[in-house]
C-alpha cells in the first residue's frame, strides 16, 4: 500500500511540474502566473508540520522565480542573482496571491508537498522596473498595423492609408489591437487622427505596397509593420435558413531593423446568420479572435528569441581628455532605447569598462553609437565581437572649447 501511495503522490507531483510549464505559457501575457510547483525539507525531531510549512515556502520561492524568470531574459536573470536572493524571495509571501496544497508526503526523512500558487506578476515586474532590471518600455516592440476590411456589402476592401483611402471603424483591427495591447505590445499610429502618409512625403502603390508600410513604419518609431486583409464572404454551404459566413485574415510581418518580411498569418473561421451584415461581422469576430493568438504567440517568439534577445557584453572606452568625454559619451548611451541594462565593471583615470545588456546584437549596438554626435569629439568603433565592443575618442579637425559638461555627476550611475 505505501508504495503504491508513495508512486501515486510521484505522479501527482510530476503532473504538477508539467503543469506549471503548460498553465505557464497559456498565462503568461496576464497580470497572474498560475502553477504547480514542488518543495521537500528534511523532518528535524519528528516535527512534521514545521518540516511541511518549510517545504511550502520552498515550492512559492520556486514559483516565485518561476514569475521572474518568465519576464527577464536568461543573461538577466543570471546577472540579477543578488538582487534575487537578497530583494525578492525573502518576501515570497508579498507576490503570491493565493495557493493552496495539492499533496504532500513524508519520504526518506524528508517531506515533500506540491504547492499550485498564483503569483502577482504585475508588483514582480513593477519592482523589477524600479530597481532598472526591466526595461518595461522596450521588453515588446511597436507594432503598426495596415489592416484592410471587406465585408458582402463592399465592393472594395476599406483601408485608411495609401491612395484613395476610406475612413472607417475595422471591427477586426479593434479585436486585434485590444488583444495585443493585453499581452504588453505597444501599437503605433492607431485613434481618431490615423497618421497620413502623404505628410511624410510615403506614396503607397497599392494597398499592401509592403517597402511604403515599413516606411510609415519607420516614421512612426514602430519595430514591426503587420499588413493584409480581413474579410468575410457568403459560403456556399447553408444549414437550413441560415447562411454560412467564412471569416477570413491574411497578414504579413515585417521587421523594420532587417526590412524583411519574417512570418506570415493565416487565420479562417465561420458564422451562421439569416442576416448577411450580421453573419459578415461575428465571422470576423471569430477569425479576429484567432488572428490575435496567432500573431501574439509568433510575434512575442520571434521578438524574444530572434530579433531582440538580450545580449551581454563589454564596451572598453578609452581615449584623451577622458573624464568629460566618458560622461557625455554615457549620457548618450541613455538615449539608446534597447539598453535594457548598464553597469561600470571598471573605471579609471583613461579607460573604462561598461556591461551593457543590451535587446540586439553587438554590431547593432555599435551602429547606434556611431550615430551619436558630440561637442568637439568623436568616437570611433575599433573592434567589435560577440563579447566586446572597443571605442576610441578621436579629435576632431576643428577642434571646439569643451562645455562644462557636469563632471562633478557621478560616473558610476
Amino acid at each position: 500500500m505505501g508504495t503504491k501511495r508513495q508512486a501515486g503522490m510521484y505522479v501527482a507531483i510530476l503532473l504538477g511540474v508539467l503543469l506549471f510549464f503548460d498553465t505557464a505559457l497559456a498565462t503568461g501575457s496576464t497580470s497572474v502566473l498560475t502553477g504547480v510547483t514542488t518543495g521537500q525539507e528534511k523532518i528535524k525531531g519528528q516535527n512534521i508540520q514545521k518540516a511541511k510549512q518549510k517545504a511550502v515556502e520552498k515550492a512559492l520561492d520556486t514559483a516565485v522565480q518561476n514569475a521572474v524568470a518568465s519576464l527577464v531574459s536568461r543573461q538577466v536573470f543570471a546577472g540579477n542573482l543578488e538582487f534575487l536572493y537578497g530583494r525578492i524571495l525573502p518576501r515570497s509571501s508579498d507576490y503570491v496571491a493565493t495557493y493552496r496544497v495539492i499533496g504532500g508526503m513524508e519520504h526518506k526523512g524528508y517531506y515533500l508537498v506540491g504547492v499550485e500558487s498564483k503569483v502577482n506578476l504585475k508588483l514582480i515586474e513593477k519592482h523589477l522596473t524600479d530597481a532598472g532590471i526591466l526595461n518595461a518600455s522596450t521588453d515588446k516592440p511597436v507594432i503598426l498595423f495596415l489592416i484592410a476590411e471587406q465585408t458582402p456589402d463592399d465592393l472594395l476592401p476599406r483601408y485608411w492609408w495609401g491612395n484613395n483611402p476610406k475612413p472607417y471603424t475595422s471591427l477586426s483591427e479593434t479585436i486585434i489591437l485590444e488583444k495585443m495591447t493585453q499581452n504588453r505590445f505597444k501599437v503605433a499610429g492607431t485613434g481618431p487622427d490615423r497618421p497620413n502618409p502623404s505628410l511624410y512625403n510615403i506614396r503607397f502603390s497599392s494597398i499592401y505596397d509592403a517597402a511604403a508600410a515599413m516606411e510609415l513604419g519607420r516614421v512612426l518609431k514602430a519595430d514591426m509593420v503587420v499588413l493584409g486583409k480581413a474579410s468575410a464572404a457568403e459560403s456556399i454551404n447553408r444549414m437550413g435558413n441560415e447562411k454560412i459566413f467564412d471569416g477570413v485574415i491574411e497578414l504579413k510581418i515585417y521587421d523594420l531593423g532587417s526590412g524583411k518580411e519574417v512570418m506570415t498569418s493565416v487565420s479562417r473561421a465561420a458564422a451562421k446568420s439569416t442576416m448577411d451584415q450580421e453573419g459578415a461581422m461575428e465571422a470576423i469576430t471569430e477569425v479576429s479572435d484567432l488572428a490575435a493568438q496567432d500573431l501574439n504567440q509568433k510575434i512575442d517568439t520571434f521578438w524574444t528569441q530572434n530579433l531582440r534577445r538580450e545580449n551581454l557584453f563589454d564596451v572598453t572606452i578609452a581615449g584623451e581628455n577622458f573624464l568629460p568625454r566618458f560622461i557625455a559619451l554615457k549620457k548618450r548611451f541613455k538615449e539608446i532605447q534597447d539598453i535594457a541594462n548598464m553597469q561600470p565593471k571598471e573605471i579609471g583615470t583613461d579607460k573604462a569598462v561598461m556591461e551593457i545588456v543590451f535587446k540586439g546584437t553587438p554590431e547593432q549596438f555599435a551602429d547606434a553609437v556611431m550615430l551619436k554626435t558630440f561637442v568637439g569629439f568623436g568616437i570611433e568603433v575599433a573592434e567589435v565581437t560577440d563579447q566586446m565592443i572597443f571605442i576610441h575618442f578621436i579629435e576632431k579637425q576643428e577642434q571646439l572649447p569643451l562645455n562644462n559638461l557636469d563632471i562633478e555627476e557621478k560616473i558610476g550611475e
